[in-house]
């Protein structure tokens, strides 16, 4: 490992400390590094504009940053365990390209502040990524919603309950995933803060031009106190994982739909055959293994969200605890984001098996339209309640499924079903 940024002349690195010290920071910092380059560039800009480093120095460090992303992208340079993580490694290949003008680019700033700059970008596009999922869900939704709508069973406490729809069901999900997408745009807008210039919580003694760092990395605005900067790492990072963890809250549900109505007893779903798979042992199953980890994936989230929320029992100012936290923000956003882009060529392409959903209607279910039709005509309606009760006693004598169906596919292919109106929230979203 090249030596880190921190050693004091005459201390001796125990190698078993530097490995604790260093965890998997260096591993991680390959999801963050190019990040930390554009970040590193618009400070050497900030730098040059106070007169701390000249023009020509300026011109050469943006020239190797860009090499250096290059040749990171390509596989040429490769962040690995002879570097403690990702900003020692910038700082190490500048110094050993330009030597003192290498060595001036740290000035103004702290590893605590480099870090936060470039996780922050991330979340913004994770937080992007995570909105444009929850649209094209959304999306795929009203699609099939849009289709004709199969009479369906809703369901309350797991019992049949009503008659209701595909195009109620999917509709459902849509004005789950529009919300959804509301909240990654809008937790992206509060986190669109730039937190470089701040160093390790205590700002520095120099005129940092943190207007143009907050220009140049397409920041909002900036956080203006030190302090806060250093409080918000953490407090952002979880906003981002519960913007996350919405989204798949209601995955799970879906998923969870699915789960049963898949299974012999409903038979409601035939999944597309790349959605499942095959029992090793057991030749005549196919198993809805996607659709299973698809609900257990809030897990992963729940779980980044809990650890953080541990490290976050801290005093003010920077503590080594909150290293960890980029490992949490990167195992719960990378998997979770996965699972979520599975989802609108699954719904898509999902089967309704139209004779299983009809059958399972009962002329039960229908005493809830009776007793309103009848409180709508002016009966009391615990006087309807009652006479409906009674009615369905006789299992459909005067009033079929048939009819029932006909009519209305009560009440999702009617009035509630409002598509137009959920279209026009989707269409308005940004992007």
């Amino acid at each position: 490992m090249t030596q880190p940024l921190w050693q004091k002349e005459g201390v001796q690195i125990d190698p078993r400390i530097m490995r604790f010290l260093a965890g998997s920071d260096v591993l991680l910092d390959r999801e963050f590094f190019l990040h930390d380059i554009t970040a590193s560039k618009a400070h050497v800009g900030g730098l040059m504009r106070i007169g701390v480093i000249g023009a020509d120095e300026a011109a050469a460090l943006a020239r190797e940053l860009d090499t250096l992303a290059e040749d990171f992208r390509s596989g040429a340079f490769v962040l690995d365990e002879r570097y403690e993580d990702g900003h020692s490694a910038i700082e190490a290949r500048l110094t050993d390209r330009l030597g003192d003008a290498g060595r001036r680019v740290h000035t103004g700033r702290s590893r605590n502040d480099q870090v936060l700059v470039a996780t922050r970008m991330w979340l913004k596009e994770r937080l992007a990524a995570l909105g444009g999922h929850c649209r094209a869900i959304a999306g795929a939704c009203l699609e099939r919603a849009e289709q004709p709508a199969l009479p369906l069973p809703g369901y309350t406490h797991l019992q049949r309950a009503v008659v209701s729809s595909t195009a109620m069901w999917f509709a459902g999900f849509a004005e789950a995933f529009i919300d959804n997408a509301v909240r990654a745009d809008q937790t992206q807008a509060w986190i669109d803060a730039n937190p470089l210039g701040t160093a390790a919580g205590y700002g520095v003694n120099l005129p940092l031009d943190r207007a143009h760092t907050t220009e140049a990395l397409d920041f909002a605005r900036m956080q203006v106190s030190p302090i806060y900067a250093q409080l918000s790492r953490g407090k952002f990072e979880l906003a981002a994982l519960e913007a996350l963890a919405s989204a798949l809250l209601d995955l799970r549900r879906l998923a969870w739909d699915l789960s049963l109505f898949t299974t012999a007893e409903f038979g409601f779903v035939t999944l597309p055959p790349e959605y499942t798979t095959g029992s090793s042992i057991m030749p005549n199953k196919r198993n809805p293994d996607v659709v299973e980890l698809l609900r257990a994936s809030y897990a992963t989230v729940a779980a980044a969200r809990c650890e953080i929320e541990q490290l976050l029992s801290l005093p003010s100012g920077y503590q080594r605890d909150l290293q960890f936290s980029k490992g949490s923000i990167f195992h719960g956003m990378t998997h979770g984001l996965a699972a979520l882009e599975l989802v609108p060529d699954l719904l898509r392409r999902l089967h309704w098996n139209e004779a299983a959903m009809r059958a399972a209607i009962e002329p039960a279910m229908y005493a809830t339209d009776l007793a309103i039709e009848q409180a709508a005509q002016g009966i009391p309606f615990r006087d309807a309640y009652r006479t409906a009760a009674a009615a369905v006693a006789t299992a459909g004598e005067g009033r079929t499924p048939e009819r029932s169906l006909a009519e209305r596919v009560s009440p999702g292919g009617g009035a509630d079903l409002r598509l137009e109106e959920l279209a026009a929230r989707l269409r308005a979203l940004p992007g």
